[in-house]
């Protein structure tokens, strides 16, 4: 959308009696309309700062200087970002914004949630911030569509619900993304996991093991999907397949693919199980699927048992076994009348590790137990956890106290690491 396109809706839809000042931002907004036209060329937000602060001095002498600066700072965020939440989004701190209407805006930092000073003037202006943010992307928000995901382009994650779906007004949540992607240095400072943990996974990635990474809502599994692809070797193709694109991957070689939402006519969708299906023609190395959520769980069942090997994923679950059992009521959505043991038995041969991620009560998100699939005994996945993270306590500061332990267990695979010529110690699985 144009700049000019977009102060014009912010004066249509602005109500002058809502907000103090709201006059005069209007009065701006058209000059600023007017003046940017006959430069006739796209500015920057120095810029046009610079003309908020040229026109603001030609229409009024009187603000304070604090007063001059907050309308400066809220014109340029309504014509160029996201409106009274763009400093939010621009915070490294924040990791979650979560408008709930107009009047209750809280973001995340560090694993808590805080409400915030920040305020909507009404309904018609939060869903003037969907409405741009869902269409930068080619989505499209309305009463016959009334919920949507989406990304910003810094590949921030964005879903909008508004009424009658959401009786309290438009509701938007945006879980951002560090610019510069964490790394397992990074991982291993904030106790995500261990060094000795780091090794082994590593070594997995390197093996070519397909790898299930399970965990509850926010406790990190994208942000550990995205390290673990950094240990797939440059050499190789990976296709990734996502609901709404956020991986940040580092290899070249690398084919993003993502799902489209019907039209307005209720055509033209096209979804994970399309694109899981459309990847196994394009020769990949590695496929990784950001969530796996229906029927594609069938389709990457069958990739990964004809040679797909190396593959990654993600699921929500509150422990490992549950992400299993997810997976297969997950593969009964394709519509294919299989029997459970037939389903588990694929999985089993599917999968080789399943990694599970918990956020602990102080907000840290740590790898809380790695385990190795091992099999069928009768109609169950037998598993054997090789490395967890043993909790001691909370410290008087409220900070979760323990430590990453393995448990003794020599894994399976450990003889086709050796084969393989990767180096990895078999001291680290002693306790």
């Amino acid at each position: 959308m144009s700049l000019r396109r977009r102060l014009e809706e912010i004066i249509e839809t602005a109500r002058p009696w809502a907000e103090p000042h709201q006059k005069l931002k209007n009065t701006v907004h058209r000059r600023l309309i007017e003046d940017m036209s006959r430069r006739g060329h796209t500015a920057t937000r120095e810029e046009i700062e610079r003309e908020v602060a040229r026109i603001l001095d030609r229409e009024t002498g009187l603000l304070t200087r604090d007063d001059r600066a907050r309308l400066i700072t809220d014109i340029v965020n309504e014509a160029l970002g996201y409106g009274p939440i763009d400093p939010l989004i621009r915070d490294a701190a924040v990791t979650e914004v979560m408008v709930n209407g107009p009047t209750q805006v809280y973001v995340e930092q560090e694993g808590k949630i805080y409400p915030t000073e920040v305020r909507f003037r009404d309904d018609h202006h939060v869903m003037r911030i969907i409405e741009k943010i869902v269409g930068e992307v080619g989505r499209r928000v309305d009463e016959s569509q009334p919920h949507v995901d989406a990304r910003l382009p810094d590949g921030s994650r964005v879903n909008a619900i508004i009424p009658p779906l959401a009786l309290n007004g438009p509701c938007l949540t945006i879980r951002k993304f560090a610019r510069d992607p964490y790394t397992d240095e990074d991982l291993i400072h904030f106790g995500t996991f261990s060094p000795e943990m780091r090794d082994l996974l590593s070594a997995c990635v390197r093996l070519k093991l397909n790898v299930l990474i399970t965990g509850g809502t926010g406790s990190g599994k994208t942000t550990f999907l995205n390290v673990l692809s950094r240990f797939i070797p440059d050499d190789q193709r990976i296709v990734t397949i996502e609901d709404a694109a956020e991986l940040q991957l580092k290899q070249e070689h690398w084919v993003r693919l993502e799902t489209r939402p019907a039209n307005i006519e209720g055509k033209g969708e096209i979804s994970q199980r399309d694109l899981v299906r459309n990847a196994l023609r394009m020769r990949p190395d590695r496929i990784i699927v950001g969530e796996v959520r229906g029927g594609e769980a069938l389709d990457m069942l069958q990739a990964l048992n004809t040679g797909h090997e190396g593959s990654l994923t993600t699921a929500h679950a509150n422990s490992p076994r549950d992400g299993l059992a997810r997976v297969e009521t997950m593969v009964l959505m394709a519509g294919m009348d299989l029997p459970s043991r037939a389903i588990r038995e694929q999985m089993a041969s599917a999968f080789n590790l399943v990694v599970h991620t918990s956020r602990f009560s102080d907000g840290t998100r740590k790898v809380s137990k790695i385990a190795e699939i091992t099999g069928m005994e009768g109609d169950v996945i037998t598993m054997q956890d090789i490395a967890v993270f043993n909790q001691t306590g909370v410290s008087a500061d409220g900070a979760v106290l323990g430590q990453h332990v393995f448990t003794g267990i020599r894994p399976r695979f450990y003889d086709r690491l050796k084969l393989a010529g990767i180096d990895l110690p078999l001291t680290i699985f002693l306790r």
